[in-house]
């Protein structure tokens, strides 16, 4: 009976050793502030005499603004790289705080626009090595451009060569607004109508701004207003390989999706 007693005895003892042992603890400040305002107004007092007691009714509190939940402003950083959508080193731009932190500040892409940081950025020179974009918006339009398998409708009862203002059509049809003199075609003239060059690719180059080009493809298609001639819709034509109109341009085609 003793020995059962000083195991327990023990094994309490060693419970609470382990219980009582300090662990790290994570003290980490949090930035809340609430606004609050009395519902029932505290009496007041007049000078010389002693305060007025407080009643349970004057600790109750409405909440005026809870600064955890409203709206941040943003944020004003300068660029020291180029941003996809934002712009080029030294532009000043605003973004939303978490952006701010998680995209621009953490991985060193921009700085505070402070008056230290503004007044160091203000005459700003580009290396020559450094790349520049003529909008915050050229590279992600080019990228959108070259992800496009363009459809050139031509008709198949007259003849006719391919221009830019067939190119700009197809465009508009896609919801893009690309003037001609933005579009560049193939030195040799495409010319029509030829069967042989059903959905098949060309490709031609669309200047951006003037500085950044991007070559699209696009496909050829037939159609009439006979019913009977009118060739059959092919659903999804862009996951098709036919080749190219000309054939020292099928190296330059994706490899067809399985």
């Amino acid at each position: 009976m003793l020995k059962t007693c000083n195991k327990i005895t023990s094994l309490v003892h060693q419970l609470g050793n382990l219980l009582l042992k300090p662990e790290a603890v994570l003290h980490q400040q949090l930035r809340t502030t609430f606004i609050l305002k009395r519902k029932h107004a505290a009496p007041l007092h007049k000078k010389g005499m002693p305060l007025k007691r407080l009643r349970a009714k004057h600790y109750i509190y409405e909440l005026v603004k809870d600064t955890d939940r409203e709206k941040k402003p943003n944020l004003d950083l300068i660029l020291t790289h180029y941003v996809d959508n934002l712009g080029n080193p030294g532009d000043k731009v605003s973004v939303k705080n978490k952006f701010a932190y998680d995209r621009l500040l953490l991985p060193g892409l921009a700085v505070y626009a402070t008056p230290e940081n503004l007044e160091l950025y203000k005459d700003y020179k580009r290396s020559e090595d450094e790349v520049v974009h003529s909008s915050p918006y050229a590279v992600e339009t080019a990228k959108e451009l070259s992800k496009k398998v363009l459809s050139v409708v031509m008709n198949m009862d007259n003849p006719w060569t391919i221009q830019p203002w067939h190119i700009k059509a197809s465009f508009r049809k896609c919801g893009y607004v690309i003037p001609e003199d933005a579009v560049t075609l193939p030195a040799q003239p495409i010319t029509g109508p030829n069967i042989e060059m059903e959905d098949k690719e060309f490709f031609i180059t669309v200047t951006i701004n003037n500085f950044e080009t991007v070559d699209v493809r696009c496909r050829i298609h037939h159609w009439t207003t006979d019913l009977a001639a009118r060739l059959p819709h092919i659903h999804e034509f862009w996951k098709e390989n036919k080749g190219t109109v000309f054939p020292a341009n099928d190296s330059n085609l994706p490899e067809k999706e399985i």
